[in-house]
């Protein structure tokens, strides 16, 4: 998988800024686990949703991977919904 397969047609500016970052990241494990997320959700999310979204991808790699991957508890500050929701779409992918 070398990239997103989600045209970004449909999607408003915001949602495709977010996709676009989500592919992005920096280390490609995360480009991995959040591109498809956003590929697979970005649409479907609420506006709350969309905050949360952001605000995630705000946190820096070397801290978000080890929380989604299970390494480190996730703080209860940032844990929201939109988290949840990429902890279970992350149990489900098979690469």
């Amino acid at each position: 998988m070398t990239g997103t397969t989600r045209s970004s047609e449909g999607l408003d500016a915001h949602r495709r800024k977010l996709l676009f970052r989500s592919w992005h990241r920096g280390m490609r494990e995360m480009d991995l686990i959040l591109g498809t997320f956003a590929d697979a959700e970005i649409a479907a999310l609420t506006g709350e949703e969309i905050d949360q979204y952001e605000r995630l991808l705000d946190i820096p790699d070397t801290e978000f991977l080890p929380m989604v991957t299970g390494e480190r508890p996730v703080p209860a500050d940032i844990d929201c919904a939109v988290l949840q929701k990429i902890l279970a779409f992350r149990h489900s992918m098979t690469f």
